[in-house]
């Protein structure tokens, strides 16, 4: 037998095209991820243009893309733009792994003890519908204007969703491993740490995705309000000023602050979570095509 034609030899060719494909599909979404993003940034340069031209309102409620990259280097010629960027950065990143480590614990406590779910449950019930964002004020009363209100509103707008999808994500885990576990000799923190942390990953990610989404909306309102550095400070800072691309330009730096903290967020799903590769609608949907 030639060594072309080996078995090992055609698997791996089959494995290679196979590479080649889901490359090849990977990089056509990127191609049309960044197409949108591009289109979306020309679309809004024309718009402003054409206002400016047609005076549909006031331009200067309309900036451009350039008046905002204007505005990019305006503020970092002053020195205050990494400072505002890096100010979000770090409370948004303690804030969020605050929250989603006070879910996580207090979420198994929930599930473990009866007693703490008895009074934990009823409490999360009626905080539950309170927007975080109506509690700044109170936070503000209670430890003054300094870093711990905000980084207290943006845990507990992380924790409050988070333990739902935890508590859910560990009472759904199976019970046969952890027979298995316990009749092998293992003990309640074996237990925990090698079977039910392990198979509780999934929904915690998921509720770690939901509510990211819902910390950058806390963050933005705790730097609103007392604060003197920030995203969400630029933007109330500009609106004094009636500086209307400085406002666009933080907005602007939100949404990709947001994008970059998802991006790395799935990025560390998809290494985790390797096993559910092939085995989601999508991949059937392509597989299809």
């Amino acid at each position: 037998m030639s060594a072309m034609g080996s078995p090992n030899m055609q698997s791996a060719a089959m494995n290679h095209k196979g590479s080649a494909k889901k490359k090849h599909w990977l990089d056509q979404d990127s191609l049309f991820r960044g197409m949108t993003v591009i289109g979306f940034f020309l679309l809004w340069q024309v718009v402003g243009m054409l206002n400016v031209q047609m005076e549909w309102m006031n331009p200067a409620f309309l900036p451009t893309p350039v008046n905002v990259l204007e505005a990019v280097l305006h503020l970092h010629n002053q020195g205050v733009l990494f400072t505002h960027i890096w100010s979000s950065t770090w409370r948004l990143l303690l804030g969020f792994a605050l929250g989603v480590v006070l879910a996580v614990m207090l979420a198994f406590m929930i599930v473990k003890f009866k007693l703490v779910q008895n009074i934990v449950e009823p409490f999360l019930n009626m905080v539950g519908p309170i927007p975080p964002f109506a509690l700044l004020p109170i936070f503000i009363i209670w430890m003054g204007v300094g870093e711990l209100p905000k980084l207290t509103l943006i845990t507990y707008a992380t924790a409050i969703p988070m333990i739902a999808y935890t508590v859910d994500g560990i009472r759904n885990v199976n019970p046969l491993l952890i027979r298995s576990a316990l009749s092998l000799g293992a003990n309640q923190w074996q237990v925990f740490k090698k079977v039910i942390l392990p198979a509780s990953l999934p929904p915690i990610f998921v509720g770690m995705r939901v509510t990211l989404a819902i910390s950058f909306s806390a963050m933005v309102v705790a730097e609103m309000i007392g604060s003197y550095s920030g995203l969400g400070y630029l933007i109330i800072d500009s609106r004094n000023f009636f500086q209307m691309d400085n406002m666009f330009l933080a907005a602007a730096l939100i949404g990709v602050l947001y994008s970059i903290f998802a991006f790395i967020l799935g990025q560390m799903e998809k290494r985790l979570f390797k096993w559910k590769q092939g085995t989601q609608i999508n991949d059937a949907v392509t597989k299809t095509r």
